[in-house]
């Protein structure tokens, strides 16, 4: 039976797609070693698997700052319980519903695009390259954190998705761009860890160790893609991805889940999805990639940019820009264990690293391999090419979209390039830039002035008298930004030691007698977790407060752009003037935008 989605829910669906439609929607999937596999996701309360495409968390499917609950399913890698949503027609998906994260279930989708990349020119650099790496890699000494080199030692990489500083166009040997290096534009959890920075995130759990745990102590971003606007649907020409080969990690020693064979393909073909919920064709054969040159399943495609010209099937490129000519634009990259791997390739004729952008081989090259068209230290990954490293970092994402995923200011520089290389400031590191925070739209009421005190415990300044004296002081700071969440609101002048709530509601009211206080809140009220006060006679509610909504509370009450709320903090007293055992601070009234 189909689940309906509640008015409430599309309504707040729609207020956040409209307030973000500058902003592009990135599409994601995890890998089968990752814990969020088989956790309930936020949209459908369906299982999550490792060939699912995922948005961030649901109900505004928009990267935010955490914390937040698990992702958003997008469409399902087969069937599902319910009609909804949508899925690519894996038939092994029903076997796989609710397995748990860190078995192999023959399900796993590493690469994916919408087939709407940039149409790359000639002499022209390359604008916007977002990019993953798993937790294994170390990148080098790029010059502009939050980069793989300052991220990774701190296990927030894996989860993150990276943009390129600056490429010129390409084929690009190594270094051979004007500034080498990537910066974060996405995180997996939206939380500062132990990072000096915090962005957005999409509902990944984080820390991400390298180790031989399974599940690994957080997930990895396995595949991204994105679309403007959100309500497009299905792509055009549909869906395209690969699926995961059997190969052995040459540093783990744990092998693949087979997915490709267990569907009748090879770990390095690209399929493609045309009509949702009908089984996968075969788009690009991987030996026309210049995979599989050793035998069959002997190469793995692990990343994917294509540009379709619209026209059924794959018509290949025979060299770099001749997708210009009206064939396929189609980029590349391989995993770790691949044959390929550390071949000459047909470009440049230099050993192929796991972190390098690929295109098919071109005849009369080098070699028959794939050429390199953007080499790893380009986009900031280590190779043993650099001569200081006995390992490559893997490439396991990648995407070229033809707008940024943030562009506050409409300049068309995505925001965090903006940060990064010095024409923004950001200081509070949240990968926005200043002039793009909103204001504080804030304010107190509900004081106690003379005689609004039950037992003439007025405070002016604040909630009614309690047991210190004072009345209890509820203070705001931060934004009320959706996107930021970073509104905290902090109770102080209470008693020690003693239990509080924070409340919420949309609906505000004169000063009521409740307790020693007064209230300034009416139904529907929603109230966060307790707190104590501690020695300090002090608590503190948020960053996080919009997320929490979203997950814990009903619909009236969630945080979205355009909403209007009512904080104020009931707290014990059992020595309060008035002898009713309880009082309340005073007021924040809060209104909230993007």
């Amino acid at each position: 039976m189909q689940r309906a989605l509640p008015f409430t829910f599309l309504a707040a669906v729609a207020m956040a797609a409209s307030a973000s439609a500058q902003n592009r929607q990135p599409i994601f999937s995890i890998d089968w070693k990752s814990p969020t596999v088989g956790a309930a996701d936020s949209l459908f309360g369906l299982p999550i698997t490792e060939g699912d495409l995922l948005f961030a968390p649901a109900p505004s499917t928009y990267p935010q700052f955490g914390p937040a609950p698990t992702p958003a399913v997008h469409a399902k890698a087969g069937p599902a319980f319910v009609p909804l949503p949508p899925h690519l027609g894996l038939a092994q998906h029903a076997g796989c519903m609710g397995h748990a994260g860190g078995t192999p279930c023959g399900i796993e989708v590493d690469a994916l695009c919408s087939g709407r990349a940039q149409l790359l020119q000639p002499n022209l650099p390359i604008r916007h390259l977002y990019l993953s790496v798993d937790a294994h890699a170390v990148g080098f000494a790029a010059p502009v954190p939050p980069s793989i080199t300052s991220e990774a030692p701190l296990g927030e990489s894996a989860t993150d998705v990276l943009v390129s500083l600056a490429l010129g166009a390409g084929p690009l040997p190594p270094f051979g761009g004007p500034l080498p290096g990537s910066t974060a534009v996405l995180d997996g959890d939206g939380l500062q860890g132990a990072s000096a920075f915090r962005y957005r995130g999409v509902g990944l759990r984080e820390p991400t160790f390298p180790g031989p745990a399974l599940p690994t102590s957080g997930d990895n971003l396995d595949a991204l893609a994105s679309w403007l606007p959100v309500a497009q649907g299905w792509p055009v020409m549909g869906y395209f991805f690969s699926l995961d080969a059997g190969l052995v990690d040459p540093w783990t020693g744990i092998a693949g889940s087979n997915t490709a064979g267990a569907h009748g393909f090879v770990g390095g073909d690209v399929l493609v999805t045309p009509v949702p919920n009908t089984p996968p064709l075969l788009y690009a054969p991987a030996n026309q990639l210049g995979l599989d040159l050793f035998g069959a399943n002997t190469d793995d495609l692990d990343a994917l940019v294509i540009c379709e010209n619209n026209v059924p099937g794959w018509q290949r490129s025979l060299s770099p820009y001749g997708w210009n000519m009206g064939q396929d634009l189609l980029l590349f990259s391989v995993r770790r264990g691949s044959a390929v791997i550390g071949r000459p390739d047909s470009i440049f004729g230099i050993p192929i690293s796991e972190g390098d952008v690929l295109v098919p081989p071109v005849p009369g090259g080098l070699s028959p391999m794939p050429g390199i068209f953007i080499a790893a230290e380009n986009l900031g990954l280590a190779t043993v090419r650099q001569g200081t490293v006995n390992r490559n970092d893997e490439l396991d994402a990648l995407e070229l979209p033809t707008s940024p995923f943030f562009d506050c200011n409409g300049n068309g520089l995505e925001d965090a390039l903006d940060i990064r290389t010095g024409g923004m400031p950001d200081a509070n590191n949240d990968g926005i830039p200043d002039m793009c925070n909103p204001p504080a739209l804030y304010g107190k009421f509900c004081f106690c002035p003379a005689p609004m005190g039950p037992c003439g415990n007025d405070d002016p300044g604040a909630g009614c008298k309690n047991s210190t004296g004072l009345g209890a002081q509820l203070t705001p700071s931060g934004s009320t930004s959706v996107a930021a969440d970073d509104l905290v609101l902090t109770t102080s002048q209470l008693p020690t030691n003693k239990q509080l709530f924070l409340m919420m509601s949309g609906t505000l009211s004169a000063p009521l007698a409740f307790a020693d206080g007064r209230r300034c809140l009416l139904g529907p009220i929603s109230r966060f977790a307790p707190k104590n006060s501690g020695a300090t006679g002090t608590a503190t509610y948020g960053p996080g407060l919009a997320a929490t909504t979203l997950a814990s509370f009903p619909a009236v009450n969630w945080i979205v752009p355009g909403a209007v709320f009512g904080f104020q903090s009931w707290y014990r007293d059992p020595t309060g003037p008035c002898g009713n055992g309880s009082n309340l601070s005073n007021a924040v009234r809060a209104t909230f935008v993007p």
